[in-house]
């Protein structure tokens, strides 16, 4: 019994180690396993010491390079590199980046021929241009000061990857270092660095900002209030003498407002709360906490589109109703007006806290007096009029002045409603000369532009191959005058305006606050209004006016009519500038006359109205009284 015992404790212990065995193989095998895969993170537990300042050293430049990099894709609207340049245009002053201590890409704009464009790079865009910028820039972190101490530095192949999160950027550098000083020797392949940056948390914030401006435009809703309260769009008033704007005051009174509203536009979150009711009107909400500071910028100097319709020259004018002929029975004057405005201009949206900032440029759009309706644009590709595309037949273009010397111009060519930039003439001997090919097309306008010039069109068919000569008209810069039969005018001011090739072109002067005007040779209209103080009362008055207008129902189907009154009301009106004189006058300015550099215009005395009936028939006199018109 005893024996048999013993014999089954030898299968056990013979079982029990073989077990052992089995258990040890597999961690070995594992291990061996684990020391494949994770080789490279196993380097640094065995660098010695002493070459461990090399490695501290290299992890610190990608962690500088990586900050730097950072900074520079917030301060550059997400782009490291930046994306191509595209110029801006007379019709469109914006180029594809607004100047700002550096270049800055818009991620909304119209480019300079009229198509809408956006530019916003995604995150992974981020990541690669930051990804590729560090394989360039880690290469040359210099390892001269170590090298010069002793150490030698090997270094292999590099290669990176980069995640941008919300407040860190995450760089692993994949490049065997080898590192030997005296008896110690290290290499190490995977460096990795985690750099403290909000730049993700910026960049998901300036993309919910751009997001709510394309749905709700509340930019260009600031944009058109800002327009209405600064500038004359619609009104009238009272009065019987024409309401008249200085076109570049208008202007300069938009980009101050502009420059002071803008910056009174804010997000609501910690750094701005809908606390006060008067705040609440340059608050916008995006629904949700917003723990960063962001702040919307325009400045004057920026570049800005501002058309508007009507306007002659540098005024924009209402003309008083009333006093035409016909209307004297009304008793009584007041100046309506309407203006419409194209109107843009680029706002700078910042997103910054202490030293780490993100910001991105967008263009607002006033069209019509209306904000512009955010179209479904994903990138558009940069669009050249088929016309301008297809340039076939060569063609010789000269420019001169009236008196035949060169004069380097930039030539266009125009055909139906497209216009084509073809290049710039040069001067080659005794001329100024493009030798270029035109787009095709039957009675079109090669247009010539050179500065101190007017620009010239000239009719001209570009089917087969010619030459045109383009004469331009020099500008001369004229002092001017304006009399009423010989005396100056002291407490008077006079409305000029000089119509040129048959009302194509008008020029329109207030003197005496304008003494300066720019006339080329040709055929003018010349008309002169002269207002004077006045105090000329117009009585008010009630009368009732009764029509008869459709009945509502069933009878209305029978033509039945019923008799409506109400009471027209008009008001008492003090005429306080009323027209004393004037005149219209037809004459050819010659280039001789021009330059003398001097021109005075003598009009008409009407005398001062003193009743109504006076009024009108002075400002019908305008139409047949002559001006006396001298030049020197």
């Amino acid at each position: 019994m005893i024996k048999r015992l013993k014999k089954i404790n030898v299968k056990s212990k013979k079982a029990a180690s073989l077990a052992i065995f089995i258990i040890i193989a597999i961690f070995l095998v594992a291990a061996i396993i684990l020391v494949y895969v994770f080789r490279g993170s196993f380097t640094i537990s065995t660098t010695p010491k002493e070459v461990r300042p090399v490695y501290d050293y290299f992890s610190s430049c990608i962690e500088e390079e990586t900050r730097m990099a950072a900074l520079t894709i917030g301060s550059q609207a997400g782009y490291l590199e930046l994306p191509e340049f595209e110029p801006g245009s007379d019709y469109m002053p914006f180029s594809s980046q607004l100047d700002f201590m550096g270049a800055v890409p818009y991620w909304y704009y119209v480019s300079g021929n009229g198509i809408v464009k956006e530019q916003i790079p995604s995150k992974k865009k981020m990541e690669e241009q930051l990804r590729l910028y560090l394989i360039e820039r880690i290469d040359e972190c210099s390892f001269s000061e170590f090298e010069q101490s002793g150490f030698t530095v090997d270094k292999g192949d590099i290669d990176t990857a980069v995640t941008i999160e919300d407040t860190k950027i995450n760089v692993d550098v994949t490049m065997p270092l080898a590192v030997s000083f005296e008896d110690s020797r290290g290499t190490k392949s995977e460096h990795k660095v985690e750099v403290d940056s909000k730049l993700g948390k910026f960049y998901g914030l300036a993309s919910e900002i751009y997001n709510k401006e394309q749905e709700t435009e509340f930019l260009e809703n600031y944009g058109v209030d800002i327009l209405r309260l600064y500038a004359p769009v619609d009104g009238s008033d009272l009065g019987c003498a024409p309401k008249i704007w200085s076109k570049a005051a208008v202007r300069e009174n938009l980009t101050q407002a502009l420059e002071a509203n803008t910056r009174a536009i804010k997000i609501k979150g910690d750094y701005y709360n809908l606390g006060k009711e008067e705040n609440k009107y340059f608050v916008q909400d995006l629904g949700e906490r917003v723990e960063e500071e962001v702040n919307f910028l325009y400045l004057r100097n920026w570049p800005m589109k501002f058309e508007v319709w009507p306007s002659e020259s540098n005024i924009l004018m209402a003309e008083p109703v009333g006093l035409q002929e016909g209307l004297g029975i009304l008793g009584f004057c007041y100046v309506p007006y309407h203006f419409v405005y194209d109107f843009s201009y680029p706002v700078l949206i910042q997103i910054y806290d202490g030293e780490e900032i993100f910001q991105f440029p967008v263009a607002v759009i006033i069209d019509k007096n209306t904000p512009r309706k955010a179209p479904d644009v994903e990138g558009l590709p940069e669009v050249v009029p088929e016309l301008c595309e297809k340039k076939l037949t060569e063609m010789k273009v000269y420019t001169y002045n009236t008196q035949l010397d060169p004069v380097p111009a930039t030539i266009k060519y125009k055909c139906f409603d497209t216009s084509c930039y073809v290049g710039d003439s040069i001067i080659e001997g005794q001329d100024a000369v493009l030798t270029a090919s035109f787009p095709q097309c039957v009675n079109g306008y090669i247009i010539a532009e050179a500065e101190g010039y007017k620009t010239a069109k000239l009719v001209q068919s570009t089917v087969t191959v010619g030459e045109a000569v383009v004469v331009l008209d020099k500008k001369y810069n004229l002092e001017l005058e304006v009399a009423k039969e010989g005396s100056s005018l002291s407490e008077e001011y006079a409305i000029v305006t000089f119509t040129e090739n048959s009302g194509e072109e008008v020029t329109t002067v207030v003197y005496p606050e304008q003494k300066n005007i720019e006339m080329t040779e040709g055929d003018y209209e010349v008309r002169v209004y002269v207002y004077a103080n006045s105090t000329i009362a117009l009585a008010g008055s009630k009368t009732e006016k009764c029509i008869d207008v459709a009945k509502s129902g069933i009878s209305a189907m029978f033509g039945a009519t019923e008799e409506k009154c109400f009471t027209l009301e008009i008001p008492e009106q003090v005429v306080s500038f009323a027209v004393s004189g004037g005149g219209t006058q037809k004459y050819y300015v010659t280039e001789s006359e021009l330059e003398s550099g001097r021109l005075r215009i003598d009009a008409t005395n009407f005398g001062k109205p003193t009743e109504v009936e006076e009024l009108q028939e002075n400002y019908n006199k305008i139409q047949t009284e002559n001006l006396d018109i001298q030049f020197g």
